[in-house]
């Protein structure tokens, strides 16, 4: 472990859900006011502060989920759709870079971030092909995928023990751990501004909503 790495409990703000006919969370995404989720036939949008279902897209998403500012990205068997959340038609489709076996999803740097859960890994690529640009690895399961803030963080999962991690996009070293209760899994990723994650719950048909830390910049030292 890095000796410098700050470990903490995860802060659990409240649970939204369990959602009806939602038999696993996957990814969740958050487009500025409503939080989405992938729900295995559907695609839901949700108030964030209640939980309260406000919209349905009725296409299949059993993963990551994203949002670029204008279109949502989904996560589906070995693709992942670009989607025009108005209407809910996909408008454009690349290659999951794990044929199948992907994990989180995020947006960021005009790039898309995709988790990869068995092989530990994070993939930068490029949306318009699904080429990979870059590759992260990790020592545990990866599962949802966020930036907050510039930094990035993802979920990971052994057994019962699952936890967001704040990690060097460079190295994958871990620098920040919040451990979620034993056997409350982690499975969709997304900063909710600054201040929150939104967390999906995998099979409890929840989303959870985890307290951000602020950490206080390092006091300057007088010479």
């Amino acid at each position: 472990m890095n000796k410098s790495q700050i470990r903490e409990p995860a802060q659990i703000l409240r649970e939204l859900g369990p959602f009806s006919e939602v038999p696993n969370v996957g990814g969740v995404s958050f487009d500025g006011e409503r939080g989405w989720f992938a729900g295995g036939s559907s695609l839901r949008a949700f108030e964030p502060e209640t939980g309260a279902e406000v919209e349905r897209l009725n296409l299949a998403a059993d993963a990551g989920t994203a949002f670029d500012g204008r279109y949502l990205y989904q996560v589906t068997s070995d693709r992942i759709h670009k989607i025009d959340p108005k209407t809910g038609s996909i408008v454009a489709s690349i290659p999951a870079p794990g044929g199948g076996k992907d994990s989180g999803l995020a947006w960021a740097e005009g790039t898309l971030w995709v988790g990869q859960y068995r092989d530990r890994k994070i993939h930068q690529i490029d949306p318009e092909t699904g080429s990979i640009l870059s590759t992260i690895e990790s020592d545990r399961f990866v599962t949802g995928v966020t930036f907050c803030d510039g930094e990035l963080w993802h979920g990971s999962m052994d057994d019962t023990r699952s936890e967001l991690r704040r990690i060097d996009r460079q190295s994958g070293e871990v620098l920040e751990a919040l451990e979620m209760p034993s056997g409350t899994m982690v499975s969709g990723l997304e900063a909710r501004g600054s201040d929150e994650f939104l967390c999906g719950g995998g099979t409890s048909g929840k989303v959870r909503v985890v307290r951000k830390p602020k950490r206080k910049p390092p006091a300057a030292t007088s010479r």
